[in-house]
């Protein structure tokens, strides 16, 4: 009798990168950075004692010191801000110049992530900032969600996430999304993430499939267990072989340009 070769299970949890995949990278370097940039400075000074910004601050200043203890030769040379001594107390003044040093580097920290989407918050509220997505992300949620669990895992904070998708250009979507993660799951570029993010979802790893622009995010959910789909966007950074072989695989990766196709 011959064996029948079984694929991958079905997926019962769409998880999805934000920028570059849901939503286009000019959203985020063309709007979103640049309202952030524009009002640090006058967002911590009417917020500074607010307890939420007063953990960010702490936790900015301890990743300032890891940064100042890290050696990385290249960086320190750049003219690093120093941020948090430990003997001082924090002052929102001081934290601007690492804050802006982190940005024009574009750096995967907890502590800035989070301080912009508090930002960002604001300008979705005043209808300044619009959450820009592909058109094909309303259709293909709405499809997902109906079958599965659909979640979000994005280095912008949870709370940024939340209000691109309830402030979208297609109206608010929160409702089709069932989880938000951000990399205090932790990184993106570390396989233990994604492990976790199916065990906080109660799944197995090989019944997640990850969509994503970045192939160095792509490879360890691979390595976790993961489906994985490169997703390939107009405007994206080029990828090496991002058309794949003839199966349309590259890197290990199934390569799509559409949710469309993706039941």
């Amino acid at each position: 009798m011959t064996a029948v070769h079984e694929g991958p299970p079905a997926p019962r949890v769409y998880l999805l990168d934000v920028e570059g995949t849901v939503a286009p990278i000019s959203l985020v370097y063309e709007q979103l950075f640049p309202y952030a940039r524009a009002h640090f400075a006058e967002f911590l000074k009417d917020n500074n004692t607010n307890p939420a910004v007063e953990a960010d601050l702490v936790v900015l200043a301890d990743e300032n010191r890891v940064e100042q203890k890290s050696g990385i030769e290249s960086e320190l040379k750049s003219g690093c801000p120093i941020f948090g001594a430990a003997s001082s107390r924090l002052r929102w003044e001081d934290a601007i110049p690492y804050l802006l040093w982190l940005m024009d580097r574009d750096r995967k920290s907890t502590a800035l992530k989070s301080l912009q989407g508090k930002i960002w918050k604001a300008g979705f509220e005043s209808g300044e900032l619009k959450g820009t997505l592909f058109a094909d992300v309303p259709s293909a949620l709405s499809r997902w969600a109906s079958q599965a669990k659909v979640a979000i895992y994005s280095s912008g904070s949870v709370e940024a996430q939340r209000l691109l998708f309830r402030y979208s250009t297609f109206g608010d979507l929160t409702g089709l999304i069932a989880a938000h993660f951000d990399t205090r799951i932790g990184p993106k570029h570390a396989s233990a993430s994604y492990s976790a993010i199916a065990g906080e979802l109660h799944v197995e790893p090989e019944e997640v499939v990850f969509f994503s622009d970045v192939v160095r995010e792509l490879d360890p959910a691979r390595e976790a267990g993961c489906q994985t789909r490169l997703v390939v966007r107009e405007g994206n950074a080029p990828i090496e072989d991002a058309h794949g072989d003839t199966t349309g695989h590259t890197h290990k990766h199934k390569v799509i340009d559409t949710f469309e196709h993706e039941p």
